[in-house]
């Protein structure tokens, strides 16, 4: 058994939680998303929450049901999407919003988790996204100063994991997790499956178990479909 191994959502995040914290949480749309750990969060009461995550989940699922709560203060974030509460909680100033393009977004968590501060990127520039911000001319072009994310605790959704805490994710999966695993000052990850020591190649490990910390089967793993088009299959002649 693994010394990062615990046996239940809620005794992955025992002793983590305060209010007022910062915390990523990795998925993309409804993929990837830590879904057996964001319940336990919401039943600890935490409130005050800073929350950085490309959205917010959708109605009753995700990080929705932290909004629902009123537990989360400010979301750092890319997407509103067609999370009607989401929106609702900006427009009537509930929620405080930092919405960021989706690629800085991303390169910002990165920053965090490789140590860099500050960057340059030439999105935004010129448009209320560089409000407020420094901007520097290299070679004749306009670039934004872009400020790391770092948070108090990651929640990630991962497929496998073995006793060190290496990590794989699964297709679409991956999206977010790994960068903001590397990011946090504490690491919980919750796995769909848990493998013994030895069995990934190591060139195929996507987050090395050094940014990991805790470990958790996941007990919920819904594989919802945001939208779902069918049409009827064409009959030959």
């Amino acid at each position: 058994m693994s010394g990062k191994l615990f046996p239940t959502p809620a005794a992955a995040l025992d002793g983590l939680l305060f209010d007022g914290m910062t915390v990523m949480s990795g998925g993309f749309g409804l993929s990837g998303n830590p879904e057996s750990l964001i319940p336990e969060i919401r039943a600890s009461g935490v409130t005050g929450l800073t929350v950085i995550s490309n959205n917010a989940g959708a109605d009753g699922f995700g990080l929705w049901m932290l909004l629902e709560s009123r537990q989360v203060g400010k979301m750092i974030s890319s997407y509103v999407g067609e999370n009607r509460l989401f929106e609702q909680l900006y427009l009537s100033g509930e929620l405080e919003l930092e919405l960021n393009p989706q690629g800085t977004l991303a390169e910002r968590i990165r920053a965090g988790g490789a140590g860099i501060p500050a960057f340059y990127t030439r999105t935004g520039v010129g448009t209320i996204v560089a409000e407020g911000k420094p901007v520097e001319t290299f070679e004749g072009q306009d670039y934004v100063r872009e400020t790391w994310l770092r948070a108090d605790l990651a929640i990630i959704k991962a497929w496998r994991a073995d006793p060190e805490g290496n990590l794989m994710f699964r297709k679409t999966a991956r999206n977010f997790n790994p960068n903001m695993a590397t990011a946090a000052r504490t690491t919980v990850v919750e796995v769909e499956e848990f493998v013994p020591a030895g069995t990934f190649d190591p060139d195929a490990i996507h987050t090395p178990g050094i940014y990991v910390d805790r470990i958790v089967l996941s007990t919920i793993n819904e594989k919802r479909i945001e939208k779902l088009t069918t049409r009827s299959r064409d009959i030959a002649a």
